[in-house]
């Protein structure tokens, strides 16, 4: 009974001192938000890595001076070193040209002119002596004995040796060439009377070098009579003499 008296006695004491407090709190957490609310904020400062070193700009080349120097007038003595240069250039070109005395250069000229020759000789195009006709001496309808292995063509004449063998076909070049001379060329015959092979001899006095493709052409073509009781093969020679035209 007494514990309630002496609470009804303070409960309103309690109530209120309660209520205070709670007031007495609530105004300290309103003035501390106002406190933070109003701190001033500092700068965050954030420190980013140093960027890849930029490629230096090239430095552009000093042409100042150099335009300057371009445009500065000659002197007098830069005049002279250039009129020095040219008298000493123009002493050197007459003195080579009175080196080389007029029979040089009148020997260098006709070796151009050879050569020039050469050349253009060279560039025409090359005779297919397939395609070349030559009159052929035939042995046709004529008795054996008859028959000589030397033929004459005006001033020209062939000549042939082949032992117990005569022509049946021989054609005749000697009219071909301008040039003259006498080629000899070796023959190789079988059995049938076909030349199988024919090299013209050498001879350094024909200067016409067309003369021997003629010859071994001719030789070539040459048909003798087949004898089948002569060797399988069976050298010979013909000799043809060109007149020159």
């Amino acid at each position: 009974m007494r514990l309630r008296e002496i609470y009804k006695r303070n409960i309103y004491g309690v109530m209120g001192t309660l209520v205070f407090h709670i007031l007495l709190f609530s105004a300290f957490l309103l003035a501390d938000v106002d406190i933070k609310g109003n701190v001033q904020e500092e700068a965050v400062l954030i420190e980013f890595p140093e960027l890849l070193n930029e490629p230096e700009e090239p430095e552009l080349p000093e042409t100042k001076e150099e335009n300057s120097q371009e445009m500065q007038p000659h002197t007098p003595n830069d005049r002279t070193n250039i009129a020095s240069n040219r008298l000493a250039t123009e002493n050197t070109t007459t003195s080579n040209e009175e080196f080389f005395d007029k029979d040089y250069m009148e020997e260098l000229e006709a070796a151009k002119r050879l050569v020039s020759d050469v050349n253009k000789n060279l560039a025409k195009e090359i005779i297919d002596l397939s395609d070349i006709k030559m009159p052929v001496e035939t042995t046709e309808g004529m008795d054996r004995d008859s028959i000589k292995n030397v033929i004459y063509a005006g001033e020209s004449n062939i000549v042939y040796f082949l032992e117990n063998r005569y022509h049946i076909s021989l054609p005749v070049p000697v009219y071909l060439s301008q040039g003259g001379g006498t080629v000899t060329v070796e023959i190789v015959v079988n059995r049938q009377g076909r030349v199988i092979e024919a090299i013209p001899r050498a001879n350094t006095n024909i200067r016409d070098k067309q003369i021997f493709a003629y010859a071994k052409e001719a030789a070539s073509r040459t048909l003798f009579n087949a004898d089948e009781s002569s060797p399988e093969t069976q050298t010979g020679t013909i000799q043809y003499t060109f007149v020159a035209q």
